[in-house]
């Protein structure tokens, strides 16, 4: 395996942070593609340029406080994420319970967090991809809440389609909460985490 120019003793310690989404402009303001934009966020907030191309994923590296982290977004659609994620695990020597993967729900309301250590897919296809992939599904899990269709539409049609007008200007807070959700699993761990993210979100009144 190669180092990617990391020492053998700081890739042990790395952490791999994956959204979940589609690739393209077409798919870029879906629902599917919160994980994408948790991600993206971080990239931003901590400088680290998701400009690199391996495994059919784009990712950076970098750190995220003290923590050194690998951001990934794969490039093989949705329902093939798992065999980009655990090639670039492999190939950084990342272990499976160093791994974060953020992705929607649609059995979340929209807006809620929920932080879970391990378990199985939900019937979300990004995350079935992800333990077939991994043979085991013993990675942490921030899901981002997207709620289900009040219309009737279909599953697929539904997170493929856009965010109303009014979820729209609520996203960047939802954003920045998934942003601090992964931080605080990075920095204090995982049942902190729990803790302060797996609740309900307080309504906004600004």
């Amino acid at each position: 395996m190669g180092t990617d120019g990391f020492q053998g003793e700081l890739e042990s310690r790395l952490r791999l942070i994956v959204g979940l989404g589609n690739p393209g402009t077409k798919y870029a303001a879906t629902r599917h593609n919160v994980g994408f934009r948790v991600v993206e966020r971080l990239a931003a907030d901590f400088g680290i340029d998701i400009n690199r191309e391996k495994f059919n994923a784009a990712y950076g590296r970098g750190r995220i406080e003290d923590v050194g982290v690998i951001l990934a977004k794969p490039m093989a659609y949705m329902n093939l994420s798992g065999p980009p994620v655990c090639s670039l695990a492999e190939f950084f020597r990342i272990s499976l319970q160093a791994v974060v993967i953020v992705h929607d729900d649609i059995d979340l309301d929209y807006g809620r967090l929920k932080i879970k250590e391990k378990g199985g897919h939900g019937g979300h296809n990004g995350i079935r991809s992800v333990i077939n992939a991994f043979g085991g599904g013993d990675f942490t899990r921030l899901r981002v809440g997207i709620g289900r269709s009040g219309d009737g539409k279909q599953v697929a049609d539904y997170v493929l389609d856009q965010f109303t007008r009014d979820e729209a200007a609520e996203l960047p807070h939802i954003i920045d909460r998934a942003r601090d959700a992964v931080v605080t699993i990075l920095c204090k761990g995982t049942k902190i985490g729990m803790n302060q993210f797996n609740m309900k979100p307080v309504t906004r009144t600004d």
